[in-house]
């Protein structure tokens, strides 16, 4: 069980089942990022952001719906050091 939960959701097109596995993958870019309106990226975000949870021993996941948006949850473990667990 993680001891920290953090999510951070969107209201956008969400990602279709084959999108959500490849979404981690470097460079990767899902078929709605070359919409009209939408600006380009590099497709390295999420692929940072889950290589720094893993790091931490966590992970990141996404849920999401085709027409209904995505969360995006970074679950990290219990502190092994001195500190918080997980900041309010």
């Amino acid at each position: 069980m993680p001891a920290c939960v953090v999510e951070v959701a969107d209201d956008g097109p969400g990602l279709a089942a084959d999108a959500a596995r490849q979404v981690f993958e470097r460079y990767y870019r899902g078929p709605a990022a070359a919409g009209e309106g939408v600006e380009p990226g590099s497709g390295l975000d999420l692929s940072i952001a889950a290589t720094i949870a893993e790091a931490h021993g966590g992970r990141l996941e996404p849920d999401t719906r085709p027409g209904y948006g995505c969360v995006f949850r970074l679950l990290l473990p219990r502190s092994v050091g001195p500190g918080p667990d997980c900041p309010a």
